[in-house]
């Protein structure tokens, strides 16, 4: 099994999301002998946003961008050739005013690239990234689980399938600014589900 795990808190220490995310990669390795774990921390090595000049740079043909094009479609080549190399996709997403983070959504603009990660075709667009296991970490301060607030599971999964990967399991990590018990619960919780999904 190769794993990569994606981090993307905006805090590079102390994150339950990465917390949580770290514990689920240490039991998948565990319990399958010979695995590999690519790690990215988006808060030590963000991806620059989706601008216009990104989008030049990939519009622009191989041949003729300049080298500072050429970085740019360079860095997200990389993420891509990452995930491409995955089976397991782990994803750490703490909830930051209703919506993933930014630099989770940098990382997503960055790998969602027509004509390598998805195509369009006669019916409609096609994900290209199949045959591969995605287990994304909630993390919130309040309770939002199956209530009209809880925008990051649908879209993450929506984009998820976009990409080709159906197989989407959720975890999450409820009420950690809540006090000391709900923190505690949250956590616990998340633990329990972990245990589950490796299972």
């Amino acid at each position: 099994m190769n794993i990569l795990q994606i981090n993307s808190s905006a805090r590079s220490t102390g994150a339950f999301s990465t917390q949580l995310a770290n514990v689920l990669a240490e039991k998948l390795l565990a319990s399958h002998a010979g695995s590999t774990l690519v790690l990215r921390d988006l808060a030590i090595n963000p991806h620059p946003t989706l601008d216009e000049a990104a989008l030049v740079a990939l519009m622009t043909a191989t041949e003729a961008r300049s080298l500072e094009q050429a970085t740019s479609v360079a860095r997200s080549d990389t993420l891509i050739a990452e995930l491409q190399a995955a089976d397991t996709l782990i994803i750490a997403a703490p909830m930051y005013n209703f919506g993933i983070t930014a630099q989770l959504k940098n990382w997503i603009d960055a790998i969602t690239r027509a004509g390598v990660t998805f195509k369009y075709g006669a019916n409609g667009p096609e994900g290209l990234l199949t045959d591969k296991q995605a287990y994304v970490v909630l993390t919130r301060g309040g309770v939002h689980r199956d209530t009209a607030n809880d925008t990051i599971a649908d879209y993450m999964r929506t984009i998820l399938n976009f990409l080709g990967i159906s197989k989407v399991e959720f975890i999450y990590a409820e009420g950690l600014n809540m006090g000391d018990e709900m923190q505690s619960k949250g956590i616990s919780q998340a633990r329990s589900e972990i245990e589950l999904a490796v299972a």
